[in-house]
């Protein structure tokens, strides 16, 4: 903050105006670099906060974002003398007593965990062994007063940048992230709940046991969602990809299951499937630690905001921006913004738009325009549920900026209108029910006049999905609104 701060008073000097952005560029760099070693360093809960702020392209310079991309894949292991003794403490029993074969190198390690193959005793089929860290159960105490300490001192010395729901957040977070068993449950429910949606390609591998440090799991493997070569190679089309992962984020935010609420890159996996129906492709969804239930109440005016902003109806987005998130009008600039990672006067024309390299410049360098203290404030006032859902937004939006798609935003938007248009309809039919028999004739009358607005609008987003699809197949440039 310190060199922000002396940084900052350069920006209105004549002699600096020519240098000004290669000035604050170089900032940039040098507290990303300096905040990056100190995530690296420190390990566990600040490298989750790490692989975070590497998603926030669309909010955080992209010195920023870019520094803390190797915190998705490269986190420090945990020995397997270690391991070993963790399974001793917590089944009664060596590894060698639950696996016929077990890799004594993790095939990856993340911040809180680290997965190891290994074959199943009896069966004999291939697992993934999902160990936590042995040294969090010590450290993750401290880890979380030292995050308190540290946000409470910035908060204390700069006042403006009050970060302590951050840590809150953390603290309410991390016991859930770190109960495997737990974590086992919610793949389950998930699962369970994709397998009744018709031609969904979301595969969440199956759970054999756990316990609340160790996760025993089916193996399915796959490559990242921004590997592109190899999804090139296998025929696998990206905008196909990119639409699959925007139904299933947008059934979650706005169905009837919890949402997903860390959906890095490196949770998220892509493998070919040519016996498929609609697609010939799988994707696999690991890490189920995080979940939260949205409020029926939310979801439906999170929905209403969508479509507000859609159609550019700045009026309805400030009066559900509201109902959401309590976000006032002079908040509601920044809040447009942040929930849907563009600069505020495009959000009031056309939301749908491809960004252009214009507004990844204003956006990013609007972070030393002030932004950065506006934001801190704004999500420090936002109900937790809103901030999940805005990372979840922040992650998936990453993903799909990765996946460098020939059609642009336009289908996302269209696939999130069809979401939200689902949400209300259904609304109006409770509010229909809550009045009496749906057989009454002022019922039955009320029931068709929704019916019929929820088809046409679902035909008119079917026949748009339709064109967006042909000018692709015709190699024509992509739609630059709706």
């Amino acid at each position: 903050m310190r060199s922000y701060r002396t940084v900052l008073k350069f920006k209105d000097e004549d002699k600096y105006e020519a240098r000004w952005q290669s000035i604050l560029k170089a900032c940039h760099q040098r507290c990303a670099d300096r905040t990056f070693r100190v995530l690296e360093q420190n390990g566990s809960i600040f490298i989750k906060l790490g692989q975070h702020l590497s998603s926030m392209n669309y909010l955080l310079p992209l010195e920023w974002t870019r520094t803390f991309i190797p915190l998705q894949d490269h986190c420090p292991e945990s020995s397997y003398e270690a391991i070993e003794n963790m399974f001793i403490e917590d089944t009664g029993q060596p590894i060698a007593a639950h696996f016929d074969t077990f890799d004594r190198k993790p095939i990856g390690a993340a911040s809180l965990a680290q997965v190891h193959l290994a074959t199943m005793k009896d069966t004999g089929a291939k697992v993934a062994v999902k160990v936590q860290h042995p040294a969090l159960k010590e450290w993750v105490p401290l880890d979380l007063a030292l995050t308190r300490l540290t946000f409470s001192t910035l908060k204390y010395f700069f006042p403006e940048y009050d970060l302590e729901w951050l840590s809150n957040e953390m603290e309410s977070s991390l016991p859930q992230e770190l109960d495997f068993a737990l974590e086992g449950q919610n793949a389950l429910v998930t699962r369970d709940y994709f397998k009744m949606i018709k031609n969904s390609p979301l595969v969440v591998p199956d759970v054999y046991w756990g316990r609340k440090r160790i996760l025993v799991m089916e193996y399915i493997a796959g490559h990242r969602t921004d590997d592109l070569e190899y999804l090139d190679s296998n025929g696998i089309d990206r905008d196909e990809v990119s639409a699959a992962l925007a139904r299933i984020f947008n059934e979650m935010i706005f169905g009837e299951t919890p949402l997903h609420c860390d959906p890095h890159g490196g949770n998220i996996a892509i493998r070919p499937n040519n016996k498929r129906t609609g697609h010939n492709f799988d994707v696999i969804l690991y890490d189920h630690g995080l979940y939260r239930d949205i409020p029926l109440r939310m979801r439906r005016n999170y929905a209403k905001l969508w479509l507000a902003v859609i159609e550019a109806d700045e009026k309805g987005m400030r009066h559900y921006a509201r109902e959401v998130a309590g976000i006032t009008d002079n908040q509601f600039p920044l809040f447009a913004s942040a929930i849907t990672g563009r600069d505020y006067q495009v959000v009031t024309t056309s939301v749908v738009s491809t960004r252009s390299e214009q507004e990844k410049e204003v956006v990013s360098g609007a972070m030393g325009d002030g932004m950065l203290q506006e934001l801190v404030q704004l999500l420090g006032q936002v109900p937790r549920i809103v901030l999940l859902i805005l990372k979840t937004n922040d992650l998936t939006r990453n993903l799909d900026e990765r996946l460098q798609t020939r059609e642009g935003p336009i289908r996302n938007f269209l696939i999130l209108a069809r979401y939200c248009s689902r949400v209300v309809f259904r609304e109006q039919m409770d509010i229909i029910r809550s009045h009496g028999s749906m057989l009454w004739p002022c019922n039955v009358l009320q029931r068709l006049g929704a019916w019929s607005s929820y088809l046409r609008v679902g035909a008119k987003l079917s026949l748009y999905e339709w064109y967006v699809f042909f000018r692709r197949i015709a190699r024509l440039s992509p739609v630059g609104s709706i």
